[in-house]
């Protein structure tokens, strides 16, 4: 798809380990952005690199390419923007980063100065945030004018009670940094922000959303804003997920160095070990998991569901009370008979589903005679970023 006059647009990048996601937004209006580009560069660093976009219509384009790096990744980015899409032109630049810390809690536009303090969080989220800072500098590099804006998956949580975001901890120097921070931010937000188009006035209730996919939490939301999440310091937090191990008695590290594990052997066993792939000794993969039904990955799966479910009863507990039950993300969105197990195990809710919406992937799934409504909604985080990077690059002007 090509236009036929200069426009301006925003680009979205989340960059991951190996991979690096992109989205590109024109610029209608101060305040409109449409969906132009969608894309994907995988397999960064071995041999069956991967670029892939698709339009907002019909056209795709995927082919293997060399990205031995995420320079190079970018840089082929850039040779396709520059050689397709002619008239168009990147103005600012949003990005996903993960950690905001206890400074950040608004999009802020990338100085020098902020990108020292982001990086002083690596340890904080350390499979997450130099990934995204990489994708940074490499653009400082190669766009060194373009303005960079960072939106932070920690930020819609800045708002809990206290009680929500402290730990029973001493108050000393050394642990000033340590407190819940929750994350899934952005995808929470944009949730946020879009009940009231399912909800109606139920939307400012207490609401819980399940976000799940490769990487899964669940958040308690009280008049569209957060209140309690399941992820916390790190973003290994909460319930099992694809590879991370979710919530552990934090004397299990302490036994595992007495055993005299290194704490990157900890570490890798944490983050990259456990939880699906660990449990089921076959893969991470939930669909996977499904094909392939042998007693381990079945009780994986049964793991998993089981503490969602205690997740949901913990959060409906905070919230005191629960009016609907929002599933997202890429299990969330798509997995029939994931949601119909958490359902079942929600009975005590009052929450009756509706089996033909569940299985038809209708946008609310309960039934008519349910106590609380659920709902199936496609979240959209690249969209919150696209519209925080404009409103913050419009600011910036201003000033």
């Amino acid at each position: 798809m090509k236009v036929n006059k200069s426009l301006q647009t925003v680009l979205v990048i989340n960059s991951g380990s190996s991979s690096l996601k992109f989205s590109l937004f024109l610029i209608k209006n101060p305040t409109n952005l449409k969906l132009l580009y969608k894309g994907e560069i995988t397999h960064i660093g071995e041999n069956n690199s991967s670029f892939s976009v698709h339009d907002n219509e019909t056209q795709t384009i995927h082919r293997a390419i060399d990205a031995n790096d995420h320079k190079q990744a970018l840089q082929q980015f850039f040779h396709w923007f520059n050689n397709d899409t002619q008239s168009l032109e990147i103005v600012a630049v949003g990005h996903r980063i993960v950690h905001g810390g206890i400074k950040l809690h608004q999009p802020t536009l990338l100085s020098e100065q902020v990108i020292d303090y982001l990086k002083t969080l690596i340890p904080l989220a350390p499979n997450h945030q130099p990934a995204n800072l990489q994708a940074v500098d490499l653009l400082n590099k190669l766009q060194p004018t373009l303005p960079q804006i960072a939106c932070f998956d920690t930020a819609f949580h800045a708002s809990r009670p206290d009680v929500e975001q402290f730990f029973a901890l001493p108050k000393i120097p050394a642990l000033k940094d340590i407190r819940r921070y929750g994350f899934h931010g952005l995808s929470y937000e944009y949730i946020a922000s879009v009940l009231p188009d399912y909800l109606g006035e139920q939307a400012q209730g207490k609401i819980i959303v399940a976000h799940l996919g490769y990487g899964a939490s669940l958040c308690a939301i009280k008049n569209r804003r957060s209140m309690a999440t399941t992820m916390t310091f790190t973003p290994l937090d909460g319930i099992p997920m694809a590879t991370r191990s979710g919530s552990i008695d934090p004397a299990v590290v302490l036994y595992l160095q007495q055993q005299g594990m290194t704490n990157q052997q900890i570490s890798d066993l944490l983050y990259f070990q456990s939880g699906l792939l660990g449990v089921s000794g076959i893969s991470g993969d939930l669909q996977t998991l499904l094909n392939k039904p042998t007693p381990e990955s079945r009780f994986a799966i049964e793991l998993f569901i089981h503490n969602i479910v205690r997740a949901i009863g913990s959060l409906a507990a905070t919230l005191g009370g629960l009016d609907a039950l929002i599933f997202t993300g890429g299990i969330g969105e798509n997995e029939i008979g994931i949601r119909a197990a958490i359902a079942e195990k929600c009975k005590w809710l009052g929450l009756k589903i509706n089996a033909e919406s569940n299985e038809q992937n209708k946008p609310c799934i309960s039934h008519q005679d349910s106590k609380l409504s659920a709902w199936v909604i496609r979240t959209n985080e690249e969209l919150i970023i696209a519209q925080y990077t404009l409103a913050t690059l419009n600011k910036h002007d201003k000033d």
